[in-house]
């Protein structure tokens, strides 16, 4: 893809040379034919076009090379610099033009030939101007490309320049030596514009501008996604045809770590609608709101140091908040640092939420990311099932025991089944069922470590293991 653009715009400002090269050597066979100084001024305006569609040319060749180590976000713009080259020939040569023409209009002009050919030639300059002004417009406009679109303009300024010079050879031809240096003059000041215009704009695009507009218009975008609560840092630079795009976006710290996740992507995806292509950086700065419930406030900063919670208990006492939690810490851990670890969330605990607060943790080994375990022998499946089936014996809520697994790590045992409740069943009552049956196993097997219980729906599809 980048080849193929690389390709259009080179073969663009090659066929604008060839077409430069062209109408120059015609406008001067007319000024050494004619004497205009009309016409000697769109020569000069020509032969500069010419160097500048050289220097496009050499700027397209080099704008599309991949970024490097030290050129992090690619080379595109040289085809500014490229631009703001072109912009001050064409400013020095509207002083040169105009020097002239005032010259000629103090102390005159000497009279000169016109002849029929000349308005031939520079009738089909018009014509040539004006077809690949267009051309290069729509390479520009496609491609992104700065020097294309400079190009473009001064070949647009070239048909307005040789029609005032087509009125002043009339005006000559008619019998008013003066309108002559009178084109000249009008050309300059044409040229000096288009110049000073391009100028400015090329500056602005080395200053890395925003494009007019985006900012307001990617702000009412990612205004529409309800978990970004604001936008800050916006930033937009257009570097030849990509657009560079840095926001933080403050969201809501209670959202889960995967819903965080996936708003980065949505977010990227909607300022790529705005602008495509965009390469965009979007950084997610959580932060609390007012309407936070405690146990929000409590995950959200357990969640800020690294750390895993479970049996989240907030209690109201007399007024008075009491908050407990289980702690999940290495289990190779001193308790020294264990505990240390334990008081330093406590407050921070203590601090988030405000006010007189009771906090404390029960801290509990997390054990290692995975134990080698192997499926227990069949004598002790055997054991675990019958004490399973006891266990079970009694809690009519509890159906259909499956899916009954035993694995032994060490000495340690772990007893994994799946069971099923009624489906309005709450998860309260479910939970308090599976707690007695698994209290009733501990109690018979005291090598057992852990009891899974998967619980189901009674009237849906078995689990898939």
């Amino acid at each position: 893809m980048q080849t193929t653009s690389h390709a259009k715009k080179a073969n663009a400002a090659l066929i604008s040379i060839a077409a430069s090269v062209v109408m120059t050597t015609a406008k001067f066979v007319v000024v050494i034919a004619t004497g205009s100084l009309g016409v000697l001024s769109e020569a000069l305006h020509s032969l500069i076009d010419l160097g500048a569609t050289v220097i496009t040319w050499f700027a397209v060749r080099f704008a599309d090379l991949p970024p490097d180590d030290e050129h992090h976000y690619g080379h595109a713009r040289i085809e500014n610099i490229a631009a703001l080259a072109e912009a001050v020939l064409l400013m020095m040569t509207a002083f040169f033009i105009a020097y002239e023409a005032v010259l000629h209009l103090v102390i005159g002009a000497a009279p000169f030939a016109t002849h029929w050919w000349a308005f031939g030639l520079l009738g089909l300059g018009i014509i040539i101007d004006f077809w690949r002004s267009g051309t290069l417009k729509r390479v520009a406009a496609a491609e992104g490309s700065a020097a294309l679109a400079a190009d473009a303009k001064h070949f647009e300024a070239d048909i307005y320049a040789s029609c005032a010079v087509l009125i002043g050879l009339v005006g000559v031809a008619l019998g008013f030596p003066m309108a002559d240096a009178i084109a000249a003059l009008l050309v300059s000041g044409f040229i000096f514009w288009l110049g000073l215009k391009l100028c400015s704009e090329t500056i602005s695009a080395l200053l890395d501008r925003a494009p007019e507009g985006v900012s307001t218009l990617l702000l009412q975008t990612l205004a529409q996604e309800s978990s970004v609560l604001s936008v800050d840092q916006l930033r937009v630079r257009q570097v030849g045809r990509v657009s560079y795009v840095s926001f933080v976006a403050l969201v809501p710290r209670s959202l889960p770590t995967a819903a965080i996740a996936d708003l980065g992507h949505k977010l990227k995806a909607l300022v790529q609608i705005v602008l495509p292509g965009a390469d965009v950086n979007v950084a997610l700065e959580p932060v609390a709101l007012d309407s936070e419930t405690a146990q929000q406030k409590v995950l959200a900063i357990s969640a800020q140091q690294g750390l895993s919670i479970h049996h989240l208990v907030v209690q109201d006492v007399g007024g008075k908040r009491a908050i407990s939690f289980d702690l999940e810490l290495p289990e190779r851990l001193s308790l020294g640092v264990a505990h240390e670890r334990a008081t330093e969330l406590e407050s921070a605990i203590r601090k988030g939420l405000g006010g007189g607060l009771e906090v404390e943790s029960h801290i509990e080994p997390r054990p290692g990311e995975t134990l080698l375990s192997v499926v227990a022998e069949k004598p002790m499946f055997r054991k675990v099932e019958l004490a399973l089936k006891g266990a079970v014996r009694g809690e009519k809520a509890l159906k259909d025991v499956h899916n009954i697994r035993l694995r032994r790590s060490g000495t340690e045992l772990y007893l994994h089944y799946h069971c099923r409740f009624a489906a309005n069943l709450s998860l309260e009552a479910c939970h308090t069922v599976l707690e007695r049956v698994e209290a009733r196993l501990m109690a018979k097997l005291p090598r057992l470590k852990r009891v899974i219980a998967h619980a189901e729906p009674l009237g849906h599809g078995k689990h898939i293991l």
